[in-house]
Formats: structure tokens, C-alpha cells, sequence
């Protein structure tokens, strides 16, 4: 009795995710894909291509794939924002306009999808929050959050991808009136909102993470990074990331998730900004900065940490960075590389998987802190413009999006 009194309470206060999802950036948001057995070298031409998705509609987001269903964005019809959902064989079952799409730059959709539960949750461009049937596509719930709280903008509008909590929908509003809402889960009403810290939203999707006995959001704004008690919506700490991020060109442009590992927050964002690894205090309701190192400044292709390393690009324009590696514990640099230009980096099985924005070059890596130890490479040629959705790993299959088109190949070892 006493073993299933403890197996009950430990579900009941496991963190969200370590329940079933599928959302930005893997189970964790950390970019670490839990697949095994995966390829360890490609052939020549690379993996077999498995299966091509057209008319996936415009977007950069990331697919997600939950109960053998692959869920992704992209602008199908006109100006609105829609959701599709395919089975693993590529038939349409079902898609959904859920908002309209960004108006302004770059209006492609880039909210991937966070789907628990039986239900997806999605931002649209222009700020709403909703959350449709799994099975079906019914929308459940829509908040026009952008209207509602007043949120402020950047430039290049929304990248955001919903967090959820035991509880909540989480969303960035920015601007004069609350910095974060939460919407809850099931009814989609307003949970709490933040007081307002001041300045627009950023692009990043915030993360979810355990310190000291509270579960917390670390969302970011164009100014500043915060931490948030996930439960009421208290803000615990704020820093402000302006000192840190030199010259006009691309500040506040935070458009990376943080990355979090016993009590040590990482962050980078691009444009020569110094990358920063923060200190949470023990009961987690403080930070301090431990180091910065102005090298891997990460325009928006995300990091991921392995044995102690992290690894990414960094900023050298927008059309141009290199590929680095970097000490978690010290900062020191461990080495800097060409290959072909920056772009986004998963992993999964021990191997790191690079996807350059420019060509749709992709590289099977071995993790080193002493070399960027190419194994295999091939190239992405359907589809158009720049390659900047994120990669994804399910069931031993690699799925790379490239604009209106999404490319599933098969990367399961033998």
C-alpha cells in the first residue's frame, strides 16, 4: 500500500514534461530526442526518403508527431493560419484555420504545435491562443490574447509556441499590461496574468523547470528574462538582457529557449549579443550571473547540451555563422567551424543533427569538445526559402521541413 501511495503521489507532482507530449523542441524543450538505435552512419546520398508532404502550407515551425499523427502549421489559405494533421502514410485527415497569420515580414506560420492530452494548442501570428481536438480539429477554445492584453510586438511578430503547465497554457503577451498570461488548460479562462515588466515580446518559447520545490516558467521578453511561479503567476526574478547586447541591430531579438540544468540557466540571442549562464539560487527565487562568453551567440537555431558541452552556431550576419562548441561549466570556447553557414541543431542517440539555413545542408555530428566530427551529410532539394524550421526526430524517422513541403526519412538502424 505504502509503494502505490508513493507511485500515486509521484505522478501527481511529476513536471509536465514527463507526461505525454509532443511539442517544440522535443519531450523536454531542450532539443534531446529520445529515440535509440538510430543510424550511426548515412548512406552516400543520405537516408532513405521515406515520405514528402506537399502543400503543408507556408511556415518555418517544427512538426510534432503524437499517436502516429503528424501535427504542423502553415498559412494554406490566404492570410490565416492553419493546422494539419496527417496520418504516417501522408493522408490528410483533418486541417483547421485557427488565426490569422503574421501581416508584415516574414508572415510565414512559426508556432509549432504542442499537442497533450488529445488536444494542440497553438499561437497564431497576430496573438491567439486556442486549443482544438486532437482527433478532429474542433476547436475547444479562442482567446484573442494580442487584443485582450494589449500585447506590443517586434518586428518580425510571433514565434512562439505554447508551454503548458499541470494546469495552464502559457503566452508572452509584452508590452504595458502584463508581461505572461495563463489561460487554463481545458476551458481556456484566464488563470493569472504577470505584472508588466515593460517592453514587446520576444521570439523564444519559454521552458518549464523544478527548483526548490516550485515549478517554473522562464519566459523572455525583448528586455528582459524572467522567472515565474508557475502556479499564480508571481513573478520570482527578472534580468535584464539590454547590458549585454550591444549597438541597435537585433536587440531584444531573444529567439531562444533557454536551456536548464541543475540550478544553471544558459541563454544566447544572436547579433554579437554575449551568451550568459545564470545561477538560480537553491529555493529558486534569484539568479546570478556566473559567466559570459561572446562567441556562441545563437541567432535562433537553438543549442543543445551533451556530456557537459553545449553545442550551436553563432552570428556573424543574418545570412551568415559558423558552428561552436562551448565548456557548460567555465564558458571557455571549446572550438569554432565553417560549414556552410548557421542554422538549427537537435539530438538524439548520442549524435547531433545540423540543419544549415542557406542550402539545406544536414550533418550527422559526433558530439566532441575537441572537433566538429562530421560523419555523414546529404542535402535537402524540395521546397523554398530559407531553412529555418527546427528538426525533429519520431520513431526513428528525421523530419525536416523545407517552406510548403515536409521530407520524413527514415534514419532507424538495422
Amino acid at each position: 500500500m505504502r509503494i502505490l501511495f508513493c507511485c500515486i503521489l509521484l505522478f501527481l507532482i511529476s513536471p509536465v514534461f514527463g507526461q505525454e507530449i509532443a511539442q517544440w523542441r522535443g519531450p523536454s524543450r531542450d532539443g534531446i530526442f529520445p529515440d535509440k538505435g538510430l543510424l550511426k552512419k548515412w548512406p552516400v546520398a543520405g537516408p532513405k526518403l521515406e515520405l514528402q508532404i506537399a502543400g503543408i502550407g507556408k511556415g518555418y515551425s517544427e512538426p510534432v508527431v503524437y499517436k502516429s499523427v503528424i501535427y504542423i502549421s502553415g498559412i494554406k489559405k490566404d492570410t490565416m493560419d492553419v493546422i494539419s494533421a496527417y496520418d504516417l502514410e501522408g493522408k490528410l485527415l483533418w486541417d483547421k484555420v485557427y488565426g490569422h497569420s503574421w501581416a508584415k515580414s516574414f508572415p510565414d506560420t512559426r508556432s509549432t504545435p504542442t499537442v497533450q492530452n488529445d488536444k494542440v494548442y497553438l499561437v497564431s501570428g497576430m496573438g491567439t491562443v486556442c486549443c482544438l481536438d486532437a482527433k478532429n480539429g474542433n476547436m475547444l477554445w479562442s482567446q484573442d490574447a494580442q487584443n485582450q492584453f494589449k500585447g506590443d510586438y517586434l518586428i518580425w511578430g510571433i514565434a512562439e509556441s505554447v508551454l503548458l503547465t499541470d494546469l495552464a497554457a502559457i503566452y508572452v503577451t509584452g508590452g504595458e499590461e502584463t508581461s505572461v498570461v495563463a489561460f487554463d488548460k481545458i476551458t481556456g479562462k484566464l488563470l493569472w496574468k504577470t505584472k508588466s515588466l515593460g517592453g514587446a515580446r520576444a521570439y523564444a518559447s519559454s521552458l518549464l523547470i523544478e527548483r526548490g520545490g516550485l515549478k517554473i516558467i522562464l519566459a523572455q521578453t525583448a528586455n528582459d528574462i524572467i522567472g515565474i511561479n508557475s502556479i499564480n503567476g508571481e513573478i520570482l526574478w527578472s534580468f535584464d538582457l539590454r547590458p549585454f547586447q550591444p549597438g541597435d541591430m537585433g536587440k531584444g531579438c531573444n529567439a531562444n529557449t533557454p536551456v536548464y540544468k541543475d540550478g544553471e540557466i544558459f541563454h544566447t540571442s544572436g547579433y554579437d549579443h554575449s551568451a550568459i549562464m545564470f545561477s538560480l539560487s537553491e529555493d529558486g527565487r534569484s539568479v546570478s550571473l556566473k559567466w559570459k562568453n561572446d562567441t556562441m551567440d545563437t541567432h535562433h537555431g537553438g543549442v543543445v547540451l551533451i556530456d557537459g558541452n553545449l553545442y550551436g552556431t553563432n552570428w556573424q550576419s543574418n545570412t551568415k555563422g559558423q558552428w561552436v562548441s562551448m565548456n557548460w561549466k567555465t564558458g571557455k570556447t571549446n572550438w569554432v567551424k565553417d560549414w556552410f553557414t548557421k542554422g538549427s541543431i537537435i539530438s538524439a542517440d548520442g549524435l547531433l543533427y545540423c540543419y544549415e539555413e542557406k542550402g539545406g545542408n544536414v550533418a550527422l555530428v559526433q558530439p566532441d569538445a575537441a572537433d566538429f566530427k562530421i560523419i555523414s551529410t546529404f542535402k535537402v532539394g524540395a521546397g523554398d526559402g530559407p531553412y529555418w524550421a527546427h528538426p525533429a526526430i519520431y520513431d526513428g524517422r528525421l523530419y525536416l521541413r523545407h517552406g510548403n513541403i515536409l521530407l520524413i526519412y527514415n534514419i532507424q538502424g538495422v
